[in-house]
């Protein structure tokens, strides 16, 4: 580790607002010069795709909404009466890209519910600049609340297909470090959210960060996925204003989380962590894994060589491996 004083830091040569492809606005907002490919939300059983969805309301003020993906093969009556486990999923982005219906994560869900059997849903959480954290992490208690209805009189599929008391906090790269982040405040909101029963969280490329520069922030500084410039920009964008990168919802050794860690022992939630070398972040990631096992907690760190930042949400091959882990993790 560097010492965050130490002038004799290297500075990434990319100009993180064009890498981005992001106009600054006079009034904080930011222009995004590109936009990611949708899909619609299909239910009908007669289609071809192995998965239903469909999208429900959360609040409509903040236009936020819930992306509910099901395996066709639970509509069959043949298969097993036995509900299907409930993985919350959070989309990455950087807190300022991307959406529930975004086709990439759409597709990664899909496969996800098919796969591991299970009924995911996904939650639509507001974007930074102009909706700063903690504003991602409040629509997400909002859908764990949703969820946690057991009347559903707007939505069949999860009173009739899923077991809330089988539940996943799953994300991938700053959708990891909102199932984190709200794990922790879920640890103390057990006692509002029956019958939602949390038993793990599963952290793909978790997004965390600090002051102080990590070794792997520096030996990929320049890194043509997530560049340390890119990098702090995002962080720029989405923590209060004001706020550092040593911030507690950037920080994992700020504020009270490592006290929380105690009560995640106590319920015995199961936590996995993967990465790859090839990640800026990934120091962050192992740190995390070594933190958590020092308080006893149940956790696996899976770490590849080489590859990069959400190579799995890219290639297949890779993606196949990673849900085999996730579906052997879910049924430990």
């Amino acid at each position: 580790m560097a010492n965050k004083t130490n002038p004799s830091y290297p500075t990434s040569s990319i100009d993180p607002y064009k890498f981005l492809q992001l106009k600054q606005n006079r009034d904080g907002s930011v222009t995004r010069l590109t936009q990611t490919p949708s899909t619609q939300a299909s239910s009908d059983p007669n289609s071809t795709s192995l998965v239903l969805t469909k999208d429900c309301p959360l609040n409509t003020v903040d236009n936020t909404f819930l992306r509910l993906f099901l395996p066709k093969i639970a509509l069959n009556p043949s298969s097993s009466s036995s509900k299907l486990p409930v993985i919350v999923y959070f989309h990455g982005g950087g807190f300022v890209f991307h959406h529930a219906d975004s086709t990439m994560f759409h597709d990664f869900c899909s496969e996800l519910a098919v796969f591991t059997s299970a009924l995911v849903v996904s939650v639509e959480y507001r974007l930074a600049p102009e909706h700063r954290l903690p504003a991602a992490y409040d629509d997400s208690i909002d859908a764990l609340r949703w969820i946690r209805n057991e009347e559903h009189d707007q939505d069949e599929w999860l009173a009739k297909y899923g077991d809330c008391s089988k539940c996943f906090l799953m994300g991938s790269s700053v959708g990891g470090n909102i199932a984190y982040i709200v794990g922790l405040k879920v640890l103390k909101l057990v006692s509002d959210l029956g019958p939602l029963e949390i038993k793990g969280l599963i952290l793909h490329q978790p997004y965390f960060g600090g002051m102080v520069r990590t070794g792997s922030e520096l030996n990929l500084i320049d890194d043509p996925y997530v560049p340390l410039s890119a990098n702090d920009l995002f962080w720029e964008l989405s923590l209060p204003v004001g706020a550092d990168r040593d911030h507690e919802y950037s920080n994992l050794k700020i504020g009270e989380g490592m006290e929380l860690w105690n009560r995640m022992k106590e319920l015995g939630w199961r936590v996995l962590v993967t990465g790859c070398s090839g990640d800026p972040l990934v120091d962050r990631q192992v740190e995390l894994v070594k933190l958590l096992k020092e308080k006893g907690v149940l956790v696996k760190g899976h770490f590849t060589e080489g590859d990069y930042h959400a190579v799995e949400v890219f290639d297949q091959l890779k993606f196949r491996s990673f849900l085999l882990l996730v579906k052997d993790f879910m049924t430990l």
